[in-house]
């Protein structure tokens, strides 16, 4: 794969000096985005050596993948949500080497087709070790034919909640949200699995859909500062209040979010990141991201954009 993305990326660069000679500045800016793309994927396809934190752009949805070094090589893969449609196994096929086609952990916040409908295909294309969710269940088709798949590839199920932990090495993931209130709330996103994810080098925390009600009893409750921000949903004017943002104080915010109808991410979501002083990055601007720790530094390699560096 890296070496068929060289080729066309070189051809890129080529076809760019030739058409653009005379136009200095368009030629720049090409080659700046070709020089963006060819690092993302050269820097996706180098032996896993830190954790990496992948936001899938899948379109209006949320979709992640955690990669951890797994003794003795490859990675130990958990996947966060699907996104709506397929379009999350054209995603981790640009991330995941050719013929690996092994998940170990699929986790579904909740029963809402822009974190759930991705996995169908998902499950029919790849092997995967276990399924979690909170339990709740989804009142649409496609949520049907998902648990109809999971029953029938034998893969099991696993409820998670509030206290609920996932230990890995050095990577613990703590869920922070629901509690018993919350999840049977007649709002689904009440209920969706708030994630804080702890590596030996950064802390990352991951908000599903919770609304400003939750995040307020996150805030109250627990210890909610992180390094990276996966922002609440989508952008939503519900979600990110200034206070929550002030009690996470993330060094770097990744807005989930495509086209649609709900004006995501909106200005109000907006202001707020940008006064909280945390760099902000958004899919559908970025392309999918990648965010690794290296040296104490974030580093963030997107499709669409150069990288950075966030310290």
């Amino acid at each position: 794969m890296l070496n068929f993305l060289t080729r066309n990326i070189n051809k890129i660069l080529l076809v760019a000096r030739k058409v653009f000679a005379n136009k200095p500045l368009v030629a720049l800016l090409i080659l700046a985005a070709a020089d963006a793309a060819l690092w993302f994927f050269v820097l996706s396809d180098a032996a896993l050596r830190t954790p990496q934190f992948y936001f899938l752009n899948i379109g209006q949805g949320d979709s992640e993948l955690i990669l951890l070094p797994r003794a003795g090589g490859g990675s130990v893969k958990l996947l966060i949500d699907g996104g709506p449609d397929a379009k999350v196994v054209e995603e981790l096929g640009k991330v995941l080497p050719v013929g690996d086609r092994t998940i170990d952990l699929v986790l579904m916040t909740h029963p809402q087709l822009d974190h759930f409908g991705g996995f169908i295909e998902v499950l029919k294309q790849y092997r995967v070790g276990a399924f979690l969710g909170n339990g709740r269940v989804g009142p649409i088709a496609a949520y049907r034919e998902l648990m109809g798949i999971i029953r029938e590839r034998n893969i099991p199920y696993i409820t998670l909640a509030r206290g609920s932990s996932i230990t890995y090495g050095n990577m613990v993931i703590d869920v922070l949200s629901p509690n018993s209130k919350d999840l049977v709330s007649a709002e689904l996103n009440d209920g969706c699995l708030v994630l804080r994810v702890q590596t030996a080098d950064t802390r990352a925390l991951f908000t599903c859909d919770a609304g400003a009600n939750i995040e307020s009893e996150l805030v109250a409750s627990d210890d909610i500062q992180a390094d990276i921000l996966k922002v609440g949903h989508h952008g939503s004017r519900f979600s990110s209040s200034a206070s929550f943002l002030a009690a996470v104080n993330p060094k770097v915010a990744v807005i989930e979010v495509g086209k649609n109808t709900y004006g995501h991410p909106t200005k109000d979501a907006l202001s707020r990141l940008f006064d909280s002083g945390t760099k902000v990055f958004r899919t559908d601007q970025n392309g999918t991201l990648r965010v690794a720790v290296t040296d104490g530094a974030l580093r963030i390699f997107a499709e669409k954009s150069l990288p950075a560096i966030v310290k």
